[in-house]
């Protein structure tokens, strides 16, 4: 298993009890052929609900307009295995799970329910050994990419067709987004983003991926352009 002071670093977190986190990296498989060890499936069920609530009140505070069945929709998308997985690979996870030798030979490593149970693990041990706020801020940086994506997801289109509409209605064309850069180790990056009218650079946007840093250049575009009427 690879030294858990690398995986330390990837979530910000230095442990006051390791064995909190070593924990959360053993898989059932790997108990039934050591039995001195505890499994991670009873974290598994406390980060399960920590997840949520840091989930739920991060959607609440950013989207006050939803009701809750949009809500209720985001929640699950963010909170669900596919979204976990993907954070646990972008971490690189996987390498330090303790697994069973047959769940090692069938690409343990790469299971979705695997890495989503782990990840679930690793924020309990977080949130048992650091608090509710610390959990907060490792939930919340580890999946913003996520979370923007999902609240974003109803906006996208609007500010930048919005853009498109406003651009075209005067005589200007059709915005062109233009990668500037990015910044940040390949877990955590931040893309920048300009938006073009006439040829011209009208405003820039930042964000977890291309297309939330998009979408905060079209929001800045319209309101530079509203503000210039």
């Amino acid at each position: 298993m690879t030294e858990l002071t690398t995986l330390e670093e990837k979530l910000s977190v230095t442990f006051r009890d390791k064995s909190k986190l070593g924990t959360a990296l053993v898989h059932s498989s790997y108990v039934n052929e050591n039995p001195g060890y505890t499994s991670n499936e009873r974290l598994e069920f406390l980060g399960d609900a920590v997840l949520g609530l840091v989930i739920a009140e991060k959607l609440y505070e950013g989207l006050t307009r939803a009701g809750e069945g949009e809500l209720t929709r985001k929640r699950a998308v963010l909170i669900s295995r596919e979204s976990l997985a993907h954070v646990a690979r972008r971490i690189g996870l996987g390498d330090y799970l303790l697994l069973g030798k047959g769940e090692e030979a069938t690409s343990g490593r790469s299971k979705l329910a695997n890495l989503s149970g782990a990840m679930e693990a690793v924020i309990a041990a977080v949130y048992l050994d650091q608090g509710l706020e610390a959990v907060r801020y490792v939930i919340l940086n580890l999946m913003s990419e996520e979370i923007e994506r999902v609240t974003f997801a109803s906006k996208e289109t609007d500010y930048k067709s919005q853009l498109q509409e406003l651009t075209q209605s005067r005589g200007q064309g059709t915005p062109v987004y233009r990668l500037t850069g990015e910044t940040g180790p390949d877990h955590n990056k931040v893309f920048m983003v300009e938006v073009l009218v006439e040829g011209g650079v009208l405003t820039t946007g930042e964000g977890k991926s291309k297309k939330t840093a998009e979408t905060e250049a079209a929001q800045k575009a319209l309101e530079a352009i509203q503000n210039t009427k």
